[in-house]
């Protein structure tokens, strides 16, 4: 019988190898273990069975399901995509089905992957597997909970403002935003163009960088997409000597942050000069200050745009009317939730004609600035530190009727994302019981650099990615 709960892909990978067990009875088995578990959380949207999905041979993986994947449903979560099936793969699937990973399921996520808890999707809510009463982070909430179950053992999510780390971070598990253009976007359900970004989630390090080296790369059908640079090393070095790490001192000063994440915090950063790092103090102060108001008028102005596409003739359900514009505007009322509604009036409020300059012109020169904030900060330091979210995973419906507590979530992980620059969640121990998470941001196409500095502190961590009431 194959423990899903603590196999990573990386171990997977060598039972393959070794020929212990074919793809299709590791398939069958995560399988099995959604069937078994994923009625209390509600990982996935929907599954995928043997034979569906190719021959494979190898490493089975969940898909968020804003990845378009070629005769299963691709819904983002709406209920305005309800029964649209792709006749294409996402870039990102055709790279997965080409190494032979066969398609567990598609995760839940928050509607056009709009939230910070999974709370905003159509099809109801996934629950944290460390407590189901709890949320899983968002918006890739399902595919956060399917690896920290055990009913995936990685899987691809989306991050426009912080959405693979932050849900990464409440789940116990390590999750990578990409540097902006290293991984393709075509097939993705867009939300906002010059933020989304599609990343692994994996319970190791190692894991994820073996991912990201399926993934990433140049392709044809996106423009905004690069070759790396140099080729993603799995890092082995378990001691960080010469390693500069910087931390924003807005950090100390930031109220919010729960004594339990800054305790683990601190303890994540003194174990770093342990292994040999050398820790000092940056200054970020109009990441902390506008980071989140230039994100609320950036992203919701570009989700505005993307999401004028579904009017009920090109996509998903119908709802009929007398009139054209009244089939349009009954089909958008029923097809959308309140959430993409809210962001889709904030955005077009933002590129109204007299308000462009006010409000997103300015939002992009305040960006410019950013960008060149943490540029500044990266020439002195190889990494900056922060904790993911400030707060451990909160109750469901805790911040359901009140957005901006919810918008704070991300507080921490949209900075980053603003920039364009690679950030990774770690595991550093847990308050209340539950996973806090560290948030380390590399330098333009440094991933590397990140996983050799997040694989030496998980070896150090130790952290237990099981969470600990489905440990038996």
């Amino acid at each position: 019988m194959i423990d899903t709960l603590r196999l990573t892909a990386e171990q997977a990978l060598g039972m393959l190898e070794r020929r212990e067990v074919s793809s299709a009875e590791l398939h069958r088995a995560y399988l099995e273990a959604a069937a078994a578990r994923d009625g209390e959380i509600h990982a996935y949207l929907r599954l995928v069975e043997d034979g569906e999905d190719g021959e494979g041979g190898g490493v089975p993986i969940a898909l968020k399901d804003v990845i378009s994947t070629k005769g299963v449903e691709t819904t983002a979560g709406s209920r305005i995509l309800a029964g649209y099936v792709p006749v294409f793969d996402a870039t990102v699937a055709a790279r997965c089905r080409a190494a032979g990973m066969p398609v567990i399921g598609k995760t839940n996520t928050d509607e056009f992957a709009m939230g910070s808890s999974t709370e905003n999707s159509a099809y109801g809510p996934s629950h944290n597997p460390w407590d189901p009463a709890r949320v899983p982070g968002g918006s890739g909430g399902g595919t956060a909970a399917a690896v920290s179950a055990g009913l995936a053992p990685w899987g691809l999510g989306s991050d426009t403002g912080g959405s693979i780390k932050q849900p990464s971070a409440l789940c116990g598990n390590v999750g990578l935003r990409p540097t902006y253009g290293t991984v393709s976007r075509f097939g993705i359900v867009a939300f906002a163009s010059s933020l989304d970004q599609i990343g692994p989630v994996a319970k190791t390090v190692r894991d994820v960088a073996l991912l990201y080296s399926i993934i990433a790369g140049r392709d044809a059908n996106d423009s905004t997409t690069v070759q790396l640079p140099e080729p993603v090393r799995l890092p082995e070095d378990e001691r960080l000597d010469g390693l500069r790490i910087g931390i924003p001192k807005q950090v100390w000063e930031l109220a919010g942050i729960e004594h339990g994440v800054r305790a683990s915090f601190e303890a994540a950063v003194d174990l770093a000069r342990g292994l040999g790092a050398e820790v000092g103090e940056c200054d970020l102060p109009l990441s902390f200050a506008y980071g989140m108001a230039c994100y609320y008028l950036i992203a919701p102005a570009e989700a505005s745009s993307n999401l004028a596409r579904y009017d009920g003739v090109r996509y998903g359900p119908r709802v009929e009317a007398a009139t054209y514009r009244e089939m349009v505007e009954r089909t958008r009322d029923e097809g959308f939730g309140d959430e993409p509604k809210r962001r889709i009036m904030l955005g077009t409020y933002a590129l109204s004609a007299g308000y462009y300059d006010a409000f997103y012109g300015q939002a992009q020169k305040v960006r410019t600035l950013l960008i060149r904030e943490h540029r500044d900060a990266l020439e002195r330091f190889h990494v900056l530190a922060t904790p993911t979210s400030p707060t451990v995973a909160f109750p469901l419906g805790d911040k359901a009727s009140d957005p901006l507590a919810m918008y704070a979530c991300d507080l921490l992980t949209i900075p980053s994302c603003l920039a364009g620059l690679p950030g990774l969640n770690v595991p550093s121990g847990l308050s209340q019981g539950l996973p806090v998470g560290l948030q380390l941001i590399g330098r333009q196409f440094g991933e590397n650099t990140l996983f050799r500095t997040g694989h030496a502190l998980e070896r150090a961590l130790g952290f237990d990615t099981v969470p600990a009431r489905l440990r038996t």
